[in-house]
């Protein structure tokens, strides 16, 4: 069964036209109706489920636990998100460039 495109949004539908829109979902999920994933289907499957490592340069990690003041870390995570990185990835940024300008 494929789905329908509807001629308007659900939201400006009536109750029976919402209800003809709909009702393909008034069934159970059939499993007879599935089929076998293909290669190219089972291959993306099989990378979607790997688990990454979280680092690109295979550097170990430890998890930390830090108290910070609440303003700061607010100030941090605004920071984070207008570079477009996390906030993991801003700390470590600025603790190396810390322990670079101290010559470590």
């Amino acid at each position: 069964m494929t789905r329908k495109i509807s001629p308007k949004p659900y939201w400006e539908m009536t109750t029976a036209e919402l209800r003809e829109a709909t009702k393909e979902f008034d069934e159970e999920f059939v499993a007879e109706r599935s089929r076998p994933l293909t290669p190219e289907e089972q291959a993306l499957w099989e990378q979607a489920k790997a688990k990454r490592p979280r680092t690109a340069d295979g550097e170990t990690e430890q998890t930390i636990a830090v108290r910070l003041d609440k303003t700061l870390l607010e100030r941090c995570t605004a920071l984070a998100k207008k570079k477009r990185l996390s906030r993991d990835a801003l700390v470590a940024r600025g603790l190396r460039a810390l322990l670079a300008a101290e010559g470590e």
